[in-house]
């Protein structure tokens, strides 16, 4: 089949959207369909970064599309970079020959009601990848008022993709439960998570030890967030235990990564002359083992209000190299649904937002403790979700084929995975 995938990131890019549409680019084109990319040209964190325009990487047929690069400094900088794109990716989809499938993410919201217009208008398959859900998002953000104008259209927007998808694809029963209240699930709706990397991922006790001496962290006792840091994921908390441990300089806090978030997480830490805090951008895919693997507790968090909406990817990988972890955010949510079946909850912890002094607990236990990596109460659950079983899976379900009998067999497909409460 020719196949048409959409998103704002992809390859080279690092951040999670890119990172997951092209290992599922990479899979869809080793089962002998015919892949192409649209995706913006320049890097989603860093926009100074420009991609090149046109090229074919490992089969996969790559179209970049121009855009402003005014960065995420205010929520208009932000809506002028995502407006430039989807209007350079509607000009690009006018001349766009007939494909058979297209698949769209959430990468800026509206990239999907241009996906779903063109597919209608091509008569192929509309396929709608969610992996976080607005206007719910930027409600949630504060970013706009529900009874907004701004909210009433992009609310239609989604609704109209929603309708015009063969399959809506979401990441947990949270988003399912979402989609039902707003009467766009249609029994077409599957969960299918968002897989480990792991081609890239494992522990490594070689690149741990090479990546802590080379930032001065080998005696250290680290406490890692790393990832987008966004508003949907409030580091107040975690930022505010690492003042109250201040005094201890045997633990480190590390956050690694980037974000609207990131920039006001370093202020904080100037602000309060914070030597235990220390920041780094987002490392190559290749050094994701060791940047992950160098933690003692890596810290996963979502806001209050974001179940169902955002889904905090970075547990997959965690839970690959078996490194301890601090949830921080809502008791609803796909982390603790994880947490809950864990072979070995002495190494999960969980707290609730503003919950200072547990988090400073947590993290003190977790040094005492001290549990190495690859803990192996971790592995059962993080094959679950290792990109192994969860991209055949996919392809499967684009495909429109029944599973495999090897995948059948096995208790890790969405539709098992809901019905046990295994959910992420």
């Amino acid at each position: 089949m020719k196949i048409l995938l959409i998103n704002q990131c992809f390859y080279p890019d690092v951040v999670s959207s890119a990172q997951h549409l092209t290992d599922l680019a990479l899979e869809l084109a080793r089962s002998g369909h015919e892949v192409t990319v649209i995706a913006g040209r320049r890097g989603y964190d860093d926009p100074s970064l420009r991609f090149a325009k046109r090229e074919v990487w490992k089969g996969i047929s790559i179209i970049r599309i121009a855009s402003t690069a005014l960065g995420k400094g205010s929520r208009f900088r932000r809506t002028m970079d995502f407006g430039s794109f989807l209007i350079g990716c509607f000009i690009r989809l006018l001349y766009f020959p007939k494909v058979d499938m297209v698949v769209a993410m959430t990468s800026p919201p509206l990239i999907s009601f241009l996906a779903a217009l063109f597919a209608q208008l091509r008569r192929a398959r509309f396929y709608y990848w969610i992996l976080d859900l607005n206007p719910d998002e930027a409600i949630a953000a504060g970013w706009l008022r529900k009874e907004s104008f701004a909210a009433k259209i992009l609310s239609a927007l989604l609704s109209y993709s929603a309708k015009k998808a063969r399959k809506l694809i979401v990441l947990d029963r949270f988003a399912k439960q979402r989609l039902a209240a707003k009467g766009l699930c249609g029994g077409k709706t599957e969960i299918v998570p968002p897989w480990s990397h792991d081609r890239h991922v494992f522990y490594s006790p070689e690149g741990r030890a090479s990546f802590r001496a080379e930032h001065g962290l080998t005696d250290k006792f680290v406490v890692m967030y790393s990832g987008n840091h966004s508003p949907c994921h409030p580091l107040d908390t975690l930022l505010k235990a690492a003042h109250q441990l201040r005094r201890r300089p045997d633990i480190q806090f590390l956050f690694i990564g980037g974000g609207s978030e990131f920039g006001k997480a370093k202020m904080f830490a100037e602000r309060c002359s914070l030597r235990n805090v220390g920041f780094l951008p987002y490392q190559p895919l290749e050094r994701l083992s060791e940047t992950l693997s160098s933690a003692d507790l890596h810290v996963v968090v979502m806001g209050n209000n974001f179940s169902g909406i955002v889904h905090p990817c970075k547990i997959y990988n965690i839970l690959k190299t078996g490194v301890p972890f601090l949830y921080i955010g809502p008791e609803q949510s796909p982390i603790e649904d994880i947490i809950q079946r864990l072979d070995s909850r002495r190494s999960a912890y969980s707290v609730r937002h503003e919950d200072i002094g547990s988090a400073v607990e947590c993290i003190l236990d977790a040094r005492e403790k001290r549990v190495p990596g690859n803990l192996g109460g971790f592995r059962d659950l993080a094959e679950w979700f290792s990109a192994r079983r969860l991209l055949p899976e996919m392809v499967e379900s684009l495909e429109c084929r029944p599973a495999t009998a090897q995948n059948a067999a096995l208790p890790w497909g969405p539709s098992v995975i809901e019905n046990s409460g295994m959910t992420h």
